[in-house]
């Protein structure tokens, strides 16, 4: 591969995907778009590249997608969805009880392990979520991503990747070696395509947006420009949930970090009360400060 090659790619992945490669990336951009040169029949990168520059806007569309297509698993990281169970939902419930309703964005929804965890700890709340309508709105830039997940079929090995095996039994039926998540699960998600670059007002508020190992991909400007647009898209006293190795601290001053909640953020513009002699918690979560 040139170096112009490589930054026609550079400047191509970051105007369609958001995605920031640096310098140093090359061996990245050869690991996963030789095997789609071959796909292709061509020789390798530079004939790739040069397909193209010609203006084929499939092939350019595949490598967008081979680039961004990254690692997923069920209840990733585990502790975003610890906080939902003991935490979010409980006060949410309170929150919400005039409506009786709530709504989740799962930003960065993959092969579907995300959405469907969320999915899971839903059902999994039993009777203090009973009545309620819950949406999950479940967003990748793929389109070959969002039709994996919206048949909710895994290998053997994804389903041994974070996923308990009491959920596995309880909501997953078996094929040969592959596993299907229940027609129930699947039918609590919507899968819409959507490019986290351009306007996503249109989805509406959310009570909850998980946003999670997405970002860190992306230059400082983008990521603050994404965070001011997903401060509109959450409720006063709404919950966004950033990966492990993800931060608001230096990029946006329109959230703040949930205190002893790692990972989750409020709006600036969010309600707070005092608990005990200098804790400030936001006003979604009293039930759950209150019973400690």
């Amino acid at each position: 591969m040139t170096p112009s090659d490589y930054e026609y790619l550079r400047k191509l992945l970051k105007e369609r995907s958001g995605l920031d490669l640096s310098a140093d990336k090359q061996y990245l951009v050869e690991s996963r778009l030789l095997p789609l040169a071959r796909k292709s029949s061509l020789p390798g990168i530079p004939e790739l590249v040069a397909k193209m520059r010609s203006g084929a806007e499939t092939l350019t569309a595949e490598v967008v997608e081979a680039m961004t297509t990254n690692e997923t698993f069920f209840f990733r990281d585990k502790i975003p969805f610890d906080h939902l169970r003991e935490a979010i939902i409980p006060a949410l419930v309170q929150a919400r009880a005039a409506r009786r309703a709530l709504r989740i964005w799962c930003a960065a929804s993959s092969t579907g392990q995300e959405p469907y965890s969320i999915a899971m700890c839903l059902k999994e709340a039993g009777p203090l979520l009973s009545g309620w309508r819950t949406e999950i709105v479940a967003t990748d830039l793929s389109q070959a991503v969002l039709e994996k997940s919206k048949a909710g079929i895994f290998s053997q090995f994804e389903v041994q990747r974070g996923l308990p095996i009491g959920l596995l039994v309880k909501y997953f039926t078996q094929n040969g070696e592959l596993w299907q998540i229940s027609a129930e699960i699947r039918s609590m998600v919507q899968h819409r395509q959507l490019n986290l670059l351009q306007d996503f007002s249109h989805l509406g508020v959310f009570d909850v947006i998980f946003c999670r190992n997405v970002l860190i991909y992306f230059d400082q400007n983008t990521k603050t420009n994404i965070f001011e647009r997903l401060s509109r898209m959450l409720e006063p006293d709404g919950v966004l949930a950033l990966g492990a190795a993800e931060s608001v601290v230096g990029i946006t001053n329109t959230f703040k970090p949930y205190p002893e909640r790692r990972g989750l953020y409020r709006p600036n513009i969010a309600p707070v009360i005092r608990v005990g002699a200098s804790t400030l918690v936001p006003q979604t979560l009293r039930a759950v400060a209150a019973a400690r």
